[in-house]
């Protein structure tokens, strides 16, 4: 068996199946970090993001996206394609339309195996994680209203525990709030995107003693 065989035979075990739906509870979210936050009670709106994994060439790697510096709210930052559900939508099928939206993304020879950690942000969305496999490396193209940049890190590097760190700001007035971040580069992987990495590596590790105890 190839490493990226094993590695995909890895996820599908850690990971819940892919015909899940949004109305689950979050298991990790912004407020981890930050115990004595308050969390306010609210409903949440249903969102869901594509991790696609891209096993093709010498590593596997991950595709991510830089937000357009003309949008409304978190200009810039780096993050997965995905956005809220349409009505009647499942979460997979939210996030494959999302990445065709917003880079063109082709569901052809894409993979769906299965879902991570839903994850409550400090928005008040509850984002499902869909994690996807192809062996083809993809053609995307940015939508520029909604995408600056279309780009791809090392797997191995995102689920290296020795590369996550817990970064922190500080708005007058406000307490200190800490969040996971990734720095790579020249780019800043931080927040949500870091905190549902950070989730999928503990996933795993947690999945893999499991089945060795």
């Amino acid at each position: 068996m190839t490493d990226a065989a094993r590695l995909k035979a890895r996820l599908v075990r850690a990971l819940d199946p892919a015909d899940g739906t949004a109305g689950a509870v979050a298991a990790r979210s912004d407020f981890d970090l930050n115990p004595g936050a308050e969390r306010p009670a609210r409903q949440l709106r249903p969102a869901a993001v594509l991790i696609l994994i891209i096993a093709e060439g010498k590593e596997p790697r991950v595709l991510m996206t830089r937000r357009s510096d003309s949008l409304a709210s978190h200009t810039g930052q780096i993050a997965f394609p995905g956005g809220r559900l349409d009505p009647g939508e499942t979460v997979v099928e939210a996030a494959l339309r999302e990445a065709r939206e917003e880079v063109a993304l082709a569901v052809e020879g894409i993979d769906v195996l299965g879902l991570a950690d839903r994850y409550e942000t400090g928005t008040g969305f509850l984002v499902t994680p869909v994690v996807a496999w192809t062996t083809d490396s993809p053609r995307t193209e940015p939508n520029p209203d909604e995408v600056a940049e279309v780009f791809e890190v090392p797997w191995a590097f995102l689920m290296n525990a020795a590369n996550h760190r817990q970064d922190h700001y500080e708005l007058e007035g406000q307490p200190r709030r800490y969040f996971w971040a990734m720095p790579y580069g020249e780019r800043y992987i931080w927040g949500v995107t870091a905190g549902i990495l950070r989730a999928l590596h503990d996933r795993m590790d947690a999945r893999e003693g499991e089945a060795a105890a």
